[in-house]
């Protein structure tokens, strides 16, 4: 079973997002958390989250990049009662018992889609608004493919 872990490239995550994810937590989309967003709200840093965002599923930071890895069912049981938690103390669900259906039903969403991809691909998310709510598209790149070269600059001695 796979699912996916924070990772930073560079520190620009610390700078974008008003409240960053820790490099190494599991993640998620959570696009649940701009169900009811309209274009007023997408301002800021706020729509740095919104637009590529991933959840932090311990911190709920947000994360650009995130990387398939394999979780172990005993992992995946804590963040879905984390998960729940959340729902309960953040979003009013009524119960611990109530949100644990929907807890999973997210973390099963990630699951299906790290599960076609080799540990250590690299995934992105865009999101936008649309008539019909909120639309995610997913990008991989997969770990053969990524060089540092893509994401950081080189600097030689006589530079």
């Amino acid at each position: 079973m796979k699912l996916a872990r924070a990772i930073h490239l560079d520190e620009s995550d610390m700078q974008v997002f008003a409240n960053p994810a820790r490099t190494g937590e599991w993640c998620l989309s959570g696009g649940f958390e701009f169900s009811n967003w309209t274009e007023a709200d997408l301002t800021g840093k706020p729509r740095q989250a919104f637009a590529n965002g991933w959840l932090g599923c311990e911190t709920f930071g947000r994360v650009t990049f995130v990387a398939v890895a394999r979780i172990e069912p005993d992992e995946l049981a804590t963040l879905e009662r984390t998960l729940a938690r959340h729902f309960v103390d953040l979003y009013g669900a009524p119960s611990l018992d109530a949100a644990l259906p929907v807890a999973k039903e997210e973390l099963a969403q990630m699951i299906d889609l790290c599960e076609e991809h080799a540990p250590n691909t690299l995934l992105t998310v865009a999101r936008s608004l649309t008539e019909a709510g909120i639309r995610e598209q997913f990008r991989s790149i997969k770990s053969e493919e990524a060089s540092l070269d893509q994401f950081a600059v080189h600097i030689t001695p006589d530079e």
